[in-house]
């Protein structure tokens, strides 16, 4: 490619994916080949990432404000710079609840909507957040806007399950944000919006949201009470991860039992991800689940087994197509794996674990893998080596990442 072939690329790739016209064009191509512009932004350093299918910015030898390195210093993910924006979107889902009771009707075909939908969830964690969070927003005020007149019956159950899909959205980048409490406002109108569509995979997934806000906010039993009961509705990957989740639940709080029973369940399941429609969160692959048996059976005291199913979850993941790759579940894998060793008291292991987590973007740097990040810290500080020097700065890298906020874009 030329510079401008590379920068028609990246702008094509960001116009399809957020709908947002960007304009990179050559000459700023050539500023980044000479490192005249060490740190180009969220979006520009996304695009560059797809099109020349590479992993993470290092590798093209991009380096944050303030690093001395090629590995990215840690930061905080927060809702710092969209605090206002969450809030008043859980706010607004809460009004619209009543709306979503009622039998009110829309007149407008769906097909885009729904087509929006999968095009944000595909692209969940693969570029810049606001542009999603915003586009999701939108799906659901243009859903319920429809709602309000009049069309046939089979439309109307579409359009719930288009806005219901993305108010499950918004819970689901709520909870990344780091405001689980705001996510159950839209998940309770995602619910009912459900109910009206009458859609059991929609259902199984407002649940399997509904269970990751409780989860982050170490509310393990309700977490596994949404999980159960969205068992009834699941079907394909969403059984797959509710049976994991739940197993992982219960696991933390101590039942071994009914965890070891959902875990076999689990793992039972056929997982067929061409059933799903969607993708990223709302797609269970192998990978993603063997993430979740990981985290069970370091709860039940098994860190060998930990580190099985951690290792062949983050290899499943590496062989992935980078269209397919899901790098937020791969990371907190890549940490399962950190645990893991640590358990093992195998400081080099884990110190290398947890290389590979550290050059995430820090636009990416959710709230999930800071509080996975904390846990890590924990074992650190109090494991058998937590006076040695290559502990301590494990320990400290780990510490800049939780403590520095970062903007979200």
């Amino acid at each position: 490619m030329s510079r401008t072939e590379l920068a028609d690329a990246v702008c094509t790739w960001l116009w399809e994916t957020t709908a947002m016209k960007y304009e990179l064009d050559g000459h700023y191509i050539a500023k980044l080949e000479r490192g005249a512009v060490r740190w180009p932004g969220a979006a520009y350093r996304s695009g560059l990432r797809y099109i020349l299918n590479v992993a993470n910015d290092n590798e093209l030898g991009f380096v944050p404000p303030g690093t001395a390195g090629g590995d990215a210093e840690l930061t905080t993910s927060s809702t710092y710079g969209m605090e206002d924006d969450v809030i008043e979107a859980g706010d607004e889902s809460i009004a619209l609840l009543a709306l979503a009771e009622e039998s009110n009707v829309g007149d407008l075909t769906v097909e885009q909507l729904h087509a929006d939908i999968q095009r944000i969830t595909q692209n969940y964690l693969k570029v810049p957040t606001r542009p999603l969070f915003l586009r999701s927003r939108s799906i659901r005020d243009r859903a319920f806007k429809l709602l309000a007149g009049r069309q046939p019956p089979s439309q109307t159950r579409d359009l719930y399950a288009a806005a219901g899909w993305a108010l499950t959205l918004l819970g689901w980048i709520s909870v990344d944000l780091g405001r689980p409490d705001v996510a159950e406002s839209h998940t309770r109108t995602a619910w009912a919006c459900a109910e009206a569509a009458d859609a059991d995979e929609l259902r199984a997934w407002v649940r399997a949201t509904q269970h990751t806000a409780a989860f982050w906010q170490d509310d393990y039993a309700r977490a596994a009470d949404y999980a159960q009961d969205g068992l009834q509705y699941a079907a394909g990957t969403s059984a797959v991860f509710l049976s994991s989740a739940a197993a992982m639940d219960l696991a933390r709080l101590g039942d071994s039992d009914e965890a070891r029973r959902l875990l076999k369940l689990a793992m039972s399941t056929p997982i067929r991800p061409e059933q799903s429609q969607l993708g990223g969160p709302f797609l269970c692959t192998v990978e993603r689940a063997e993430g979740l048996w990981s985290d069970t059976h370091l709860n039940l005291g098994e860190p060998l087994q930990t580190l099985e199913h951690a290792d062949r979850g983050v290899a499943l993941f590496e062989a992935a197509p980078h269209a397919q790759r899901n790098y937020g579940s791969e990371r907190m894998v890549r940490l399962q794996q950190v645990r893991a060793r640590l358990e093992l008291n195998e400081l080099d292991g884990a110190i290398d674990a947890l290389d590979a987590v550290l050059g995430t973007p820090p636009e990416y740097r959710v709230h999930p893998l800071i509080h996975r990040m904390s846990e890590v810290a924990a074992l650190v500080r109090t494991g058998p080596f937590g006076k040695e020097p290559k502990a301590r700065a494990m320990h400290e890298r780990i510490r800049a990442f939780t403590q520095r906020p970062t903007t979200v874009r």
